[in-house]
């Protein structure tokens, strides 16, 4: 197997915190020699267990880089035990352009898994963090927003597992959360994900999905400052109560959630996020914008439950998410 080519300016085993880099060897036009410097930090005082706390995967995602470099900036070590290893922008690159993929070489960190030590620089990035990073933690914590093509209500999620003891492990690090709302989650496309890779590594794993429309409000930072304490409080690696805040459980039963576009236009929408609607309730129309006088495509709820995402922009291409429904219920334990 080939060796990383990544190199980390920290050392993992040091107690302390150390603000450094991975360091990442990268030749273009600019720096023949150069390398591409991806901003971590590391937080260790005694033994403990370990949270990996990432961010940035896509880059026109802010409420996690935002906490993520807060903490870092004002973690103290006395408040430590164990360990805790923060990349707040993953796709350092992305970050940097404020887009979603790589500008380097286009590709998407969170559908890479588990990469490649020989490939294009987003496969190497994810390759180190599938090979180095994810066997150190105990615990994932991986931060996403809408980026500029949705807009969630404040979740942290959790996926449903075949293995019931890791599956109850997630739900219990997505409740200390305590988003305003806890999502059983559903993906409509696992592979490459770092949540699959850090699953399967049987890591106990919560992601979020915290606003959106590529920026962040004051409300959406409170969250996700309060969600990254409390989980490493759950963990009993940060001192200190949990902030205790109401959440209501939210669940993605199937791909009658999903609502996508069957045509090019602009969006009517017809409910607002968070909106309770029954099966066959309007959600949103798409207007076509070849010429007036033409109908409407109409999009309706295939479930009841509560408008969980959306579409951001006005105009919609064939093929995009328009709508997520999900369930609102008591929230349900994972078995065995």
């Amino acid at each position: 197997m080939i060796d990383s080519p990544i190199v980390p300016t920290v050392d993992f085993e040091h107690e302390g915190i150390q603000h450094g880099y991975l360091r990442l060897p990268w030749s273009r036009d600019d720096s023949a020699w150069g390398n591409l410097m991806i901003p971590i930090t590391v937080v260790s005082n005694g033994p403990g267990p370990t949270a990996l706390v990432t961010g940035g995967s896509h880059g026109d995602e802010y409420e996690g880089p935002v906490a993520l470099a807060d903490f870092a900036r004002k973690v103290t070590l006395d408040d430590i035990t164990g360990r805790i290893i923060l990349v707040p922008f993953m796709n350092y690159p992305a970050f940097r352009a404020g887009t979603r993929l790589s500008p380097i070489d286009t590709f998407n960190l969170n559908r890479t898994f588990p990469g490649r030590a020989d490939g294009s620089v987003t496969e190497k990035i994810a390759d180190y963090i599938q090979r180095v990073l994810l066997p150190m933690a105990d615990l994932v914590l991986d931060f996403h927003s809408g980026g500029k093509t949705l807009d969630f209500l404040p979740f942290a999620a959790c996926h449903v597992l075949e293995n019931k003891a890791q599956e109850a492990r997630c739900r219990e690090a997505r409740d200390a959360f305590c988003a305003p709302y806890s999502m059983t989650m559903l993906e409509i496309d696992a592979v490459g994900m770092l949540d699959t890779a850090a699953e399967s590594l049987g890591k106990a794993f919560v992601t979020t999905e915290i606003g959106g429309g590529g920026t962040s409000t004051a409300r959406t930072l409170a969250i996700a400052r309060r969600g990254l304490a409390n989980v490493l409080k759950h963990a009993g690696i940060l001192a200190g109560p949990l902030e205790h805040q109401p959440s209501i459980f939210l669940d993605m039963p199937g791909p009658e959630c999903f609502s996508f576009s069957q045509s090019e236009g602009f969006i009517e929408p017809a409910v607002d996020l968070g909106a309770q609607v029954r099966k066959g309730d309007l959600l949103l129309s798409v207007h076509p914008i070849e010429r007036l006088g033409g109908r409407p495509q109409e999009y309706r709820a295939g479930l009841d439950g509560i408008l969980a995402a959306r579409h951001f922009p006005g105009l919609v291409g064939l093929g995009d998410c328009l709508a997520v429904v999900a369930t609102t219920e008591p929230d349900k334990p994972a078995e065995g």
